[in-house]
């Protein structure tokens, strides 16, 4: 049934498809067809109870952050039996990302390149979507995952200022955080990888940490990870692991897109048509899951989210067996469909 669905998605451009599935998502589920057309497709969610920072997660599968960009469709994604959602990259002020086209398929390596440029209504907007979801399903057990950034307009010397903001604001409606210094489509982002640059951030988030702990004592306290370019060498990731023990954070996200074209099955010069952007995947699936091993064996406690070209329940058990606690999907969920969730969901 999904080949029949995605052969419909793809004849539009991508970006232009994810709205059209979102919007139907969100009318089946305001209609009450969502839940039984899922369960009568692939069965009932997973359960499969893992607890992980303290938190209870349904199942160890997560839909990574970039497909629900401003917490629009997390009551969609529980029904489609994800255990988490990432929600973000939020950043403080709204801003609309690069000039488009910006997201593009390369379906012969079921690949995404995109360039979308942290593309977001604001920190605001989001804490009234997260409260309002919090209000309207107070019953739901879905872990959500706050991805926050920094302003385009921010300079790198500023972004602390830019993460401590969207951290206080997100507090009391997530239930962990994820620091992106990582995405290839910010300019000079990833320079904020560097360690004296990531100790700068990471020391105003934990001054910003003491403030919120106390201000809500009533909540459970909010681990925070930072998510890694593939693209680092070791040592670089070394110095982040040094840095995440130092800060106390509770992990690492391995791995976002990568800037690398290695490998591809596609047509050269389709690609370097597409231009700049970050690649994600079925291309970066050895690449992810390699980081994943390195930072498991150089520290057998930190927590990793694996993340990266997980297309089947095999991929998935794969980045698990790698050291991953948690894993996640985004560009598989588009190749293979909502069956991918249930297998992911599976690992042990």
């Amino acid at each position: 049934m999904y080949a029949l669905i995605k052969k419909i998605l793809f004849l539009f451009p991508a970006e232009t498809a994810h709205h059209l599935t979102t919007s139907t998502l969100v009318f089946l589920r305001k209609s009450g067809l969502l839940r039984p057309l899922i369960s009568a497709w692939i069965g009932k969610p997973v359960e499969n109870p893992v607890e992980v920072m303290g938190l209870k997660f349904r199942n160890p599968a997560g839909l990574a952050a970039g497909f629900d960009k401003d917490a629009a469709y997390l009551k969609e994604m529980e029904i489609l039996g994800f255990g988490f959602v990432e929600v973000g990259t939020v950043t403080p002020l709204a801003q609309s990302g690069n000039p488009k086209p910006r997201l593009f398929r390369l379906p012969k390596d079921e690949a995404l390149i995109n360039r979308m440029g942290f593309n977001n209504k604001g920190a605001d907007q989001m804490v009234g979507r997260l409260k309002k979801f919090r209000q309207q399903f107070p019953d739901s057990n879905l872990i959500i995952g706050g991805n926050i950034g920094k302003n385009k307009i921010t300079p790198n010397e500023e972004a602390a200022n830019d993460y401590a903001i969207c951290y206080k604001k997100l507090y009391p409606y997530v239930d962990y955080f994820v620091v992106n210094v990582s995405s290839p489509n910010t300019p000079n982002l990833r320079e904020l990888q560097d360690k004296d640059a990531l100790a700068g951030i990471f020391s105003r988030i934990a001054n910003e940490r003491k403030e919120m702990e106390n201000a809500h004592r009533e909540l459970p306290a909010r681990p925070v990870l930072v998510k890694i370019a593939p693209d680092n060498s070791p040592e670089a990731v070394n110095d982040i692991l040094d840095l995440v023990k130092e800060f106390q954070l509770a992990g690492i996200v391995a791995t976002n897109t990568t800037i690398s074209r290695n490998n591809l099955i596609s047509i050269e010069k389709e690609v370097s048509e597409i231009g700049a952007g970050g690649l994600s995947g079925k291309p970066v699936f050895n690449m992810s899951t390699d980081w994943v091993k390195h930072i498991r064996h150089r520290d057998p406690e930190v927590i990793i989210i694996g993340v990266g070209g997980i297309r089947s329940g095999r991929d998935a058990q794969q980045k698990k067996d790698a050291g991953a606690n948690l894993i996640q999907v985004y560009s598989g969920f588009i190749f293979t469909g909502p069956k991918l969730i249930k297998e992911a969901a599976s690992v042990q």
